[in-house]
């Protein structure tokens, strides 16, 4: 039987496998495909997304593209630089003006097909740089955007339509789970406009993805590196179901970088769900703090990370005899697409199982990876399938590179110009019951798909309220340039300077923010906030602020469902005084900040 398909065009977009994922849920196949394909192998789809790029469109960047597939007479429907593309196709103009990051509101104000159910006002979510600020022939503006904290702005043309062509622009992204009205949105173009007929499902995924491992990996032996993780455990248990127990080996490492006793928690685990015959857990502490000594930049330690990884790995396969094991990993989708694993995509972060070694083996046939299409949700569903248990399924998402990447360390500042920082904001603070303190330490952000790497403010004064506060920084993070997150300072001691104190990744650093991170979990888990909280990474930040201490502790709670996007999370007052006046016990803890920042412009994991 042949089914009805929508292609999705590539332009290396953070999203781009997310608005597959969205058709997919809607019961229409969905296909990825690279822009530069010929056009006439798209005349068979019922219709075609082009996805948001880190290209500039009002630079002309990316141009060579097939872009004859908007004159086939198949509605299309644009997202952000897609947008963008489509406007100046039908003779718009783009420009690149001002940049929005995080919530905005769509305000509707003309009828059509692609905004059926919707109301006049609808919550979107924003990352660009580029605007399209006139439309031609045909087109008309369907919606304005308002957002952050200047409600009187207003993005006009984040909404258009030619509706005889059926072609249609969002200069928002409604295929995030920020933008609510983005499945509705979807529903209207794939079902409505283009009239593709849900009759599509995914199937047995389990068989299917049991049987591609079987094809994948042949006769080979497995040796899935488990960190005991949802995405590993999901991932063992799909090896299991395809080759069997023979033929699987599962290998914990203990990095030195795990949280309180969580190797003996994942060993208990694993054993659990009937894997313990099959695994082996190694102590090898001693060579990543070996590998990690001396880096203070996030790459690099990443880089160095990853590369360990493989070296014991590589070691413990010929001391198994194993021969020409196949490499298995719980590899996800965020974990490519940030580490810019399609052909347009930037590097955000490289993801610890993403390193060159692994992209040699992979180059090689080597590594075997079932789920690396699928988002942390789907991987959850997948996993609630194959009968593992709640707890497991549920529990928080938690980085493979560990705390190596929540101790943040720095040995100089680099292009920090805190003067230019501070006057912007006290421009735009002013009158707020807030000041802003710029620090001396960078962070890892994402503006518009491409990877930021600049400066975190730390708000301190009054608490303005949670929603007020976040919208502020989603305000400050557009106005002023060279940052990209925003602290809100818990232990009320304002502080008017910070000195960066020289730091890399120690054991004594890391044995004091395992301390930290069971503080704060236990917190959570006392105030019942573990399914309500997405994830609560802890971070030390080695700063001294007003003379006091050594490092900054900040807890950064999100809400989010696949990575891609976040928000950030308040826990609530007796919640948050109870973590500060904890951490605040700790020598070395000068003051206690919660990041207030969505993503984009910042990334959940600070490195």
């Amino acid at each position: 039987m042949k089914h009805d398909s929508i292609a999705v065009l590539d332009f290396g977009g953070q999203y781009v496998h997310l608005i597959a994922t969205k058709i997919r849920a809607l019961g229409v196949h969905a296909e990825i495909r690279d822009p530069d394909d010929a056009v006439e192998t798209f005349r068979d789809y019922r219709g075609i997304v082009l996805s948001g790029s880190p290209a500039l469109s009002a630079f002309g960047e990316e141009q060579t593209w097939s872009r004859g597939v908007l004159d086939l007479g198949i509605p299309v429907l644009g997202f952000c630089f897609g947008h963008q593309e489509i406007a100046k196709h039908g003779g718009g103009k783009v420009e690149h003006t001002s940049r929005e990051y995080g919530s905005a509101r769509l305000s509707i104000i003309a009828d059509s097909p692609l905004f059926a159910g919707l109301d006049r006002e609808e919550p979107v979510w924003m990352s660009h740089g580029d605007s399209v600020t006139e439309i031609g022939g045909d087109f008309v503006e369907l919606g304005y955007a308002t957002g952050g904290a200047d409600p009187a702005h207003h993005h006009r043309n984040s909404a258009i339509a030619c509706e005889p062509r059926r072609h249609y622009g969002l200069q928002f992204h409604p295929e995030v789970d920020d933008s609510p009205c983005g499945v509705q949105i979807l529903k209207n173009f794939v079902l409505g406009i283009c009239g593709a007929q849900a009759d599509w499902s995914v199937g047995d995924q389990i068989e299917e993805r049991a049987a591609a491992i079987r094809e994948e990996v042949g006769d080979r032996t497995v040796l899935l590196l488990a960190s005991g993780g949802v995405d590993s455990s999901v991932a063992a248990l799909l090896f299991h179901r395809a080759i069997g127990a023979e033929r699987l080996h599962l290998l914990h490492i203990d990095n030195g970088l795990m949280r309180k006793d969580e190797s003996a928690a994942v060993k208990k685990n694993l054993t659990e769900v009937g894997l313990g015959d099959s695994l082996q857990v190694v102590d090898a502490t001693d060579e990543f703090l070996g590998a990690l000594e001396g880096l203070t930049e996030p790459e690099a330690k990443r880089k160095a990370i990853g590369d360990t990884f493989i070296q014991v790995f590589e070691r413990e396969a010929a001391r198994l005899d194993l021969g020409h094991v196949v490499l298995g990993q719980g590899t996800i989708y965020p974990d490519t697409i940030e580490t810019g694993g399609s052909k347009r995509a930037h590097v955000i972060k490289t993801h610890h199982n993403r390193v060159p070694l692994i992209q040699e083996m992979i180059a090689q046939g080597r590594v075997s990876e079932p789920l690396k299409d699928l988002y942390k949700v789907e991987v959850r569903e997948l996993g609630r399938a194959l009968g593992l248990d709640p707890a497991s399924i549920d529990r928080h998402p938690f980085p493979g590179p560990g705390l190596g990447i929540r101790v943040a360390a720095a040995s100089r500042v680099e292009d920090f110009d805190g003067e230019a920082i501070q006057a912007d904001l006290d421009r735009e603070l002013k009158g707020s019951g807030l000041t802003g303190l710029p620090l001396p330490v960078k962070s890892v952000g994402v503006k518009a798909d491409v990877r930021s790497y600049e400066h975190p403010v730390l708000l301190c004064g009054s608490d303005p309220g949670w929603e007020r506060l976040t919208a502020t920084a989603t305000s400050l993070s557009k106005s002023v340039h060279g940052v990209n997150r925003f602290l809100f300072e818990l232990s009320n001691r304002a502080p008017r300077t910070a000195e960066l104190v020289p730091a890399t990744v120690t054991r004594e650093r890391l044995d004091l923010l395992r301390e930290l991170d069971a503080v704060v979990m236990g917190a959570l888990v006392r105030h019942d906030l573990m399914t309500t909280v997405w994830q609560c990474p802890t971070v030390l930040v080695p700063l001294r602020l007003d003379g006091l201490g050594r490092e900054l502790a900040v807890i950064r709670p999100v809400l989010s469902e696949r990575a891609m996007t976040a928000k950030p999370a308040w826990v609530g007052a007796a919640c948050a005084a109870e973590i500060t006046e904890a951490l605040m016990a700790f020598d070395d803890i000068g003051a206690v900040a919660i990041d207030v920042t969505t993503k984009p412009p910042a990334t959940i994991e600070w490195e």
